[in-house]
């Protein structure tokens, strides 16, 4: 299985695409004036706290004031207290580190838990645990690499050492690899902390890395086997960058000086625009439909054209088997967060069920973010979350409808004619004029002259004034106004 990353770098947004055999399966977005802010770190000022809620508002210098809740504040004991009128109190100075950017109307969610990534590890400077990714499965690997981490942490002797989570890419890493890392993360904490000890609030004290760096730091693996950059001044950063803290990549970068965009090479543009797209469609005939809301995400699976060879219960199983696989890559590609309600096509089976939802856990553990699956519910919904901290792909690249106003769907133009029909009844009985001039849209006011005439015939006569109709071509569907002559 081969994997690249191609790294797109303009003035005004940075492009990242994991292609995996030729196929697109995920892509990270970042514009030059929104960046984001997940693993900044800050010194801000409580300016609310909401005893109701547990959680309390902090300036950290955005426009909008960020979250945090109790159960996100540590105490220096590494426990967390109930009470948050205990933890914090109103123009306290507090530091603080972004767990998910701003989505929508909510605001920045943070903790005091500080961690620093880097190749192989994540440090934490207020805690003294030593943790494993669940994903380095072999027992005999994670106690060599807990070993080499503890052994460091005895023969240094440094009073609040902190702790340090080995990060999936430290299977298989040496000694000396782990221990330069831990070097480094000790070196990049003094730094930070002697910051925060002058800096005044609100103030950023450590950002975290442009996109393409972070994509070197968390997304290569041991299956990635070309890293492209089509910036030549990124790509030496990049050199730099690996040569400092990943040398054995090395040889894995390339500069990208081709006539075609670097997105054309496996056709990574139109994939991001099948992304953004309400309907997935099955190479089987069958199909997704993706429903991406505030509070959770739906999808929905159905046979479409499929028809299958057997029966009905085969024809079923092998289009859920396909849509499990797809709809892991729909997560990651369209970094699909909170909670996900997954309706697979009913399965009588219960060896089928079982075999779905192995396919999808088998799938979904190849995704970087955090998943968790839980079993098929006795109406055949398959409930799990995925790990939220950036904004999804539509929300970086669209915005809601100006005409719909994010509901998907306009009223018809038998609707607004109506609206029209009781709104010039309201007016009529509130005021006296002459007659009222209908400005609409095209299809409404055809509909006006056409199928509804012998309506607005009768209501002119019930108000015994005149009616008029005005086309106005910058008006949505839903859009018109009764003006009164």
């Amino acid at each position: 299985m081969s994997e690249e990353i191609l790294i797109n770098i303009t003035p005004m947004e940075s492009r990242v695409a994991v292609v995996e055999n030729g196929i697109l399966q995920e892509v990270h977005v970042e514009r030059t004036r929104k960046r984001g802010i997940v693993g900044n770190i800050y010194k801000g000022k409580v300016v609310r706290v909401l005893p109701g809620m547990q959680a309390a508002f902090i300036d950290i210098g955005l426009d909008r004031a960020a979250f945090i809740h109790a159960s996100e504040i540590f105490l220096c004991d590494g426990s967390a207290e109930a009470s948050i009128s205990v933890l914090v109190h109103e123009w306290q100075n507090i530091v603080v580190q972004v767990i998910r950017d701003e989505i929508g109307s909510k605001g920045a969610r943070l903790t005091t838990q500080l961690s620093i990534p880097s190749r192989y590890l994540v440090y934490m400077p207020r805690t003294t645990h030593v943790g494993i990714s669940l994903k380095i499965e072999a027992e005999a690997e994670r106690e060599r690499l807990k070993q080499i981490v503890s052994e460091y942490i005895a023969a240094e002797n440094i009073k609040e050492m902190g702790g340090f989570i080995l990060r999936t890419a430290a299977e298989g890493a040496s000694a000396t690899e782990i221990l330069m890392d831990i070097r480094y993360l000790r070196r990049l904490w003094d730094q930070i902390d002697a910051q925060t000890k002058t800096i005044s609030a609100p103030s950023v004290i450590y950002e975290d890395l442009c996109l393409a760096l972070r994509a070197l730091r968390d997304l290569v693996s041991p299956k990635i086997k070309k890293i492209r950059i089509d910036s030549r001044e990124t790509f030496e950063r990049a050199t730099q960058f690996v040569a400092e803290l990943m040398p054995e990549i090395a040889d894995r970068l390339e500069h990208y000086h081709g006539e075609r965009p670097i997105f054309d090479l496996y056709g990574v543009e139109d994939e991001i625009q099948k992304a953004l797209e309400h309907k997935v469609l099955l190479k089987s005939g069958g199909y997704l439909v993706v429903d991406q809301a505030e509070a959770m995400t739906t999808i929905d699976v159905n046979t479409g054209t499929f028809v299958g060879y057997r029966n009905l219960e085969e024809t079923i199983f092998k289009t859920n088997l396909e849509a499990a696989t797809s709809i892991s890559r729909q997560l990651r590609l369209r970094n699909l967060g909170g909670i996900i309600i997954i309706d697979f096509i009913d399965m009588e089976e219960k060896e089928h069920q079982r075999q779905v939802l192995r396919t999808l856990e088998k799938q979904m553990e190849r995704d970087h973010a955090k998943t968790n699956i839980i079993s098929i519910t006795e109406l055949g919904l398959v409930q799990m979350t995925r790990k939220r901290t950036r904004e999804s792909l539509e929300q970086v690249l669209c915005e809601p409808c100006s005409s719909c106003h994010g509901r998907g769907k306009l009223k018809t133009p038998e609707t607004v004619c109506y609206e029209i029909f009781h709104e010039i009844l309201r007016e009529a009985r509130a005021y006296q004029a002459k007659g009222y001039k209908v400005l609409a849209s095209q299809k409404v006011v055809d509909r006006l002259m056409d199928e509804e005439s012998s309506n607005f015939a009768e209501l002119e006569n019930f108000i015994k004034r005149t009616i008029s109709f005005q086309v106005e071509t910058i008006y949505s569907q839903e859009q018109y106004d009764v003006v009164l002559l």
